[in-house]
């Protein structure tokens, strides 16, 4: 019981599942269906099988669906990506106590690890968190200006305090409201959710601020009723504030103490003037060098200075008199401004680098700086930072944020540091591993005979080794050495097989050149040479500069030898022909014609180029009549039967006669193997080029005559019953120029040998094989196939057969551009013509070419000889089935008349096309009246269709 493949009914079933996908007609279908297919969200699985049968049919189509399963796959990763951070967010926002810094780095490392943050859930939990930062960071800033109220209220209370009391109890009850406020808001700000997610610093701060503002506010309260009580009772105490107290004695009537005045300055004693002058001196010398140290713009050393001209000044300033100190005073100021414009210059430079080290850790996504990056910019930041000190003085507070920045980013490299020696370690593990692998393996493979997979083994494990990771210098120093004496032992046998080989190829390459010097090159030693050579390249391979010297040493010699083979061979074919003169002076006067640019003069050179090749006599020039015992012009020189036998390969089938002997006494044997090169190319660039080497084989028995005859017409081939072949036409002529028998048989029918001519194995016989009797025959060949061939000639030299060739191709070549120069004239003479409404000035049907007939050349004669009478839209109509006739674009304003004309014309199947009539066409344009835009698309249209 045979089981039947279910096969065609999955197809079935899934073309019916896609819409007929599999049974569309093209790919562009297929892949409409499979997309309308997919807009209806089917499940994987049906969209795994799909793709499975249809990936093997149309790639186009299948490509489809592998985006949308790739597709599925990604948002399935992402989905559990989604909810790993998803849960991590939660975790965050149940916190009592909510870091912001862990909330921004959630956020971040969520878009490195390539979490959909635009989709939810996790854009509804990026919008929580944020919303909880923002929040905090509300209440930090709410917090501040708490404290900050709550001093201004403090400084409210100081106010009141140093006015009148009366005026402190007006304002009383305003500021206990205000104090009540600020404790409420206080209390809110406590209670706030996120109270607990603020610095730890807020909360005493806070509290503090409530301690200092009530205890100002219970002192100011009991101070003004203390005031109030007093104003009311003479014998109550008075406020503790002395405004308020000098304020209600004033009241009572009690005498308010006065200020007490400053204390009178003592005159001053008397100096001795020595005393004097060494303090003047003392004061000036401190002053001299610190106006020195100033105008130079040294700021340590001004500092200095100014610091031993306070000493000085400390000590002999009451001695000094009134234009020194103003000088001194000067000097000081001028000091503190350099110093201070130095502190101010080296803090900027410092605040810049503070900024840069703070910033190291806060980089646009995807910018962050590695470890090794990092390091070198932190050293650089150190650096920057000791200049800056250098010339000014420190300032501690910026050091101690840019010391906490650069710890902080510094982390990042004291990671990379762990990850670094982490990878060296388990890198020099690997390589370890590796050195003993090659040991095991040389001892292994010690007498390996397949020497290409040993230097497989061996690159790979070299490459193995240069890919095994980054070590130290220590470490590489270490396990280098150790490297090299496995990797040497595992690579000596194929060292020693390449030393071997390469005295191999050495002793071929003297063979070489020992075979090159021999007179007769032996191609069959050669050719065992070279496959010895081959066979040993590919068992023993070589570094690749090596073995080619040994390749170049080695095929120098031979190509040595068949180029002085070459120089020989076309020594030999240099001697020109009569024939091949003849062509060459044709191909010049040719090349002349093509030089003049006259039309009528090229066509004629060509044609006498041809009758040269053909082997006609050119018409001899008018000369004194001349004897010659040689053959006369035209003719060709006379070739042995046995060298043109060798021509074309058929020495070994033919034997010459007695009369071919004495022709030529000995045939050498490289004018047998240089004959065939005279043949021109089958895929010559001209018909009557490629003609020469079979008019040779057809026309050289007629080359023994003094001139050649002319050539019949090739006859056609005929369709014969029973036996077709040559050898059966028996009652048929051969042609005059093949002689009475195949190319190369004896004239005298035969060889009278010992068994004479009726002998069964006479080879001047018929053959008795079924191979028939005339190979030379045309349309006989080997097996029968070979078609009739062509008489084309004599045969060329090759420098004839290259002239020739170029000759025509130039000519050709000017003909065209002569043909287009016409063409281009011919078609304004027509406008010209139209324009001036001049029959007269229209070209004629040899001007226009063979596209414009006499009858079509008439009707524009007419049309144009008389006033404009078409209508315009006939005109347009014509106009637009030029267009169509020559394929050429239509204005943009009259594409719509054109697709009416179209569809009209589908209509019409009966009537002729636009390409049959467009010389009527162009008639009825030329009948309407011209127009600059008309004439523009005229021109267009007929340039094309002259050309067909």
């Amino acid at each position: 019981m045979t089981s039947t493949s279910s096969k065609p009914h999955d197809l079935q079933a899934l073309d019916t599942l896609t819409g007929g996908a599999f049974t569309a007609p093209t790919s562009g279908e297929r892949a409409a269906r499979i997309r309308d297919w997919l807009a209806g969200n089917p499940s994987s699985e049906q969209m795994q099988e799909v793709f499975k049968e249809l990936s093997g049919r149309d790639k186009g189509a299948a490509r489809l669906l592998r985006e949308k399963l790739d597709e599925i796959k990604r948002a399935k990763g992402q989905e559990a990506i989604a909810a790993e951070w998803a849960q991590k967010a939660e975790t965050l926002l149940a916190q009592s106590k909510l870091n912001i810094a862990d909330a921004l780095a959630w956020q971040r490392d969520a878009a490195k690890a390539g979490a959909p943050l635009s989709r939810e859930p996790l854009a509804g939990l990026k919008a929580q968190l944020a919303e909880r930062v923002k929040g905090i960071e509300d209440l930090q800033h709410r917090a501040q200006v708490h404290r900050e109220a709550a001093v201004l209220l403090a400084q409210r209370f100081e106010v009141l305090s140093t006015k009148g009391w009366k005026d402190a109890q007006a304002a009383e009850e305003s500021l206990r409201a205000d104090v009540t406020h600020w404790q409420q808001q206080a209390a809110d700000i406590v209670a706030d959710a996120n109270w607990n997610s603020l610095d730890a610093k807020f909360a005493p701060q806070l509290e503090a601020s409530k301690s200092q503002l009530l205890v100002v506010s219970d002192s100011f309260h009991g101070a003004l009723a203390q005031a109030v009580a007093a104003a009311a009772d003479a014998a109550a105490p008075l406020p503790p504030v002395p405004v308020w107290a000098d304020e209600l004695r004033a009241a009572r009537g009690e005498v308010v103490a006065p200020k007490p005045a400053a204390p009178a300055r003592p005159a001053a004693p008397k100096v001795d003037p020595a005393v004097r002058a060494a303090a003047q001196d003392a004061v000036q010398a401190a002053l001299a060098k610190l106006e020195q140290e100033t105008a130079e713009g040294h700021g340590k050393a001004s500092a200095g200075a100014a610091a031993a001209l306070r000493a000085v000044l400390k000590e002999h300033g009451k001695l000094v008199d009134a234009p020194l100190e103003a000088r001194v005073h000067a000097a000081l100021v001028a000091a503190g401004e350099l110093e201070g414009w130095q502190r101010w210059s080296a803090d900027k430079v410092r605040e810049d680098l503070v900024a840069k080290a703070e910033g190291l850790l806060k980089r646009p996504e995807g910018q962050a700086l590695g470890g090794r990056k990092m390091q070198e910019t932190l050293r650089a930041l150190r650096d920057q930072w000791k200049q800056a000190d250098q010339g000014g003085v420190p300032n501690h507070a910026l050091w101690k944020r840019f010391d906490e920045a650069c710890n902080e980013a510094h982390k990042v490299v004291e990671a990379w540091l762990e990850k670094v020696r982490a990878d060296a370690a388990e890198h020099r593990a690997l390589r370890v591993a590796l050195i003993e692998e090659v040991k095991a393996w040389a001892a292994a493979h010690a007498g390996a005979t397949d020497l290409k997979a040993h230097n497989r083994a061996l690159h790979q494990f070299a490459d193995r080794w240069r890919d095994a990771g980054h070590v130290g210098e220590k470490v590489f120093a270490e396990l280098q050495p150790l490297w090299n004496e496995a990797f040497g032992a595992a690579r000596a046998p194929f060292e020693t097989a390449q030393k071997a080989s390469v005295e191999r190829r050495q002793a071929m390459i003297a063979e070489a050149t020992e075979l090159g010097a021999q007179p007769m090159l032996r191609i069959d030693a050669v050719k065992a040479l070279q496959q010895r050579w081959q066979h040993e390249a590919q068992s023993v391979p070589l570094d690749r500069r090596h073995e080619q010297k040994l390749w170049d040493a080695f095929r120098a010699p031979i190509d040595e030898a068949f180029n002085r083979k070459t120089v020989e061979r076309e020594k030999a074919s240099a001697a020109m022909s009569e024939h091949d003169r003849h062509v060459l002076d044709a191909s010049k006067a040719l090349d002349a014609a093509n030089a003049g640019g006259d039309a009528q003069k090229i066509r004629a050179a060509i044609a006498g180029l041809e009758a040269a090749l053909r082997g006609e006599a050119p018409a001899p020039a008018p000369a004194p009549a001349t004897t010659s015992d040689g053959p006369s012009v035209g003719a060709t020189g006379v070739e042995a039967p046995g060298q043109a036998a060798a021509e074309f390969g058929e020495s070994a089938e033919q034997t010459p006669g007695s009369s071919d002997a004495e022709a030529t006494p000995s045939a050498p044997a490289a004018a047998v193997a240089d004959a065939p090169d005279l043949v021109a190319p089958a895929d010559g660039a001209d018909a009557s080029a490629r003609s020469d080497s079979a008019a040779h084989e057809a026309g050289e028995a007629a080359s023994v005559a003094p001139a050649a005859p002319p050539k019949p017409a090739p006859k056609p081939v005929v369709a014969m019953r029973g036996d077709d072949r040559p050898s059966s036409k028996k009652a048929e002529a051969a042609p005059a120029a093949r002689g009475t028998g195949r190319f190369g048989d004896r004239r005298d029918g035969g060889r009278p040998g010992a068994g004479g001519p009726g002998r069964p194995n006479d080879r001047g016989g018929p053959r008795p094989d079924a191979r028939g009797g005339d190979r030379g025959a045309p349309g006989g060949g080997r097996f029968g196939d070979r078609p009739p061939r062509e008489d084309r000639g004599p045969r060329l030299g090759d420098a004839a057969f290259r002239a020739q060739r170029e000759a025509l191709e130039r000519a050709d070549m000017a003909l065209r551009k002569l043909a287009a120069q016409a063409h281009g004239e011919a078609l304004t003479q027509v406008l010209g013509a139209w324009e001036q409404r001049d029959a007269a000035r229209l070209p004629s049907v040899q001007e226009l070419g063979r596209a414009v007939t006499p009858a079509v050349r008439t009707q524009w004669s007419q049309a144009v000889g008389t006033a404009p009478t078409a209508a315009a839209s006939d005109a347009a109509e014509a106009l637009l089935r030029l267009e169509m006739a020559a394929e050429v674009p239509t204005p943009a304003e009259q594409l719509d008349a054109r697709r009416a004309l179209q569809l009209k014309l589908l209509t019409k199947r009966g009537d002729p096309t636009p390409a049959q009539t467009w010389g009527q066409d162009a008639g009825k344009v030329l009948a309407a009246a011209h127009d600059a835009a008309t004439a523009r698309r005229l021109q267009n249209a007929l340039k094309a269709l002259l050309r067909k």
